[in-house]
Parts: C-alpha cells; sequence; structure tokens
C-alpha cells in the first residue's frame, strides 16, 4: 500500500494486532525516527505501546495525558506555555507492532517557533511505556 511521500507500509499479521494496518514513521526534527503510528497507536523505536492519537491529531500518553499535536510532517509538537488539554480513557492495549526494517527519509521540515517544543526530542519522558512514567500508580 502506498500514500502519501511514501510514508506508509503495510505489515501483515493477524487481524487483531495493529501490525495489519499501515505503519507511518514520526520523525523528530532532527530526521530521525522515534516512534512509529499504526492509528490510533503510537509506538516507540522497540515496538512498545507509548501513546494514542485521536481523529484531531492531539497525541496522548497510554495513561491517557495530553502529550501534543501530530504535524503533518509528521512529528509531535506542543506549545512550551500549553497546560494540556483534560486527560482521555486510553483505548485498549494493543499487541507489539513489528517495525518495518526500512523507513523512508524525512521531508524537509520547516524550522519551529521558540514558542514550539518537539516532543520526541525534547521531552521524551511524556511518552513511556504502560509500565514506567512518571504518573504511573505506585505497587502497594
Amino acid at each position: 500500500m502506498t500514500g502519501e511521500s511514501g510514508l506508509f507500509f503495510t505489515i501483515i499479521n493477524d487481524m487483531t494486532s495493529p501490525n495489519n494496518f499501515s505503519v507511518i514513521p514520526v520523525y523528530t526534527s532532527r530526521g530521525d525516527v522515534d516512534a512509529f503510528l499504526a492509528y490510533p497507536y503510537l509506538f516507540n523505536r522497540q515496538g512498545e505501546w507509548i501513546g494514542f492519537i485521536t481523529p484531531q491529531r492531539d497525541v496522548y500518553s497510554v495513561l491517557g495525558y495530553y502529550v501534543g499535536q501530530l504535524t503533518s510532517d509528521p512529528r509531535i509538537i506542543r506549545k512550551r506555555s500549553e497546560d494540556g488539554k483534560s486527560r482521555l480513557a486510553p483505548p485498549p492495549t494493543p499487541a507489539r507492532l513489528r517495525i518495518p526494517p526500512t523507513v523512508p527519509l524525512p521531508k524537509m521540515m520547516a524550522d519551529l517557533s521558540h514558542e514550539s517544543v518537539d516532543v520526541l526530542d525534547e521531552e521524551p519522558e511524556r511518552l513511556h511505556t504502560i509500565d514506567s512514567g512518571e504518573f504511573r500508580k505506585d505497587m502497594d
């Protein structure tokens, strides 16, 4: 399956996992791939679930906290002074993603203004796995 700028991949697996959807690499402003999108799920480079995306392109952590916006580059940005949006209930936990062996080079990206932050570059701790992170419940 092909898409805009060759960003789509088809990975065949069973129909209950995100691996049967097109996988879109999500880049940092430096041009590195730091995440993968298999809508609505967002995965890290190891294939672990780190967040989800709404139809409005809002990005949330696995715990439902607002992280930022997905741009058309694609990369995840947020305003430095942004307080965030209300917490959302996360979707069901997906299966681990099989990462594509190769990814296309990124498009030329516009520079970010000073009030914007590239989340994957400057605040990667906002997108953590389900078993880590600052807002995880304590094990009592």
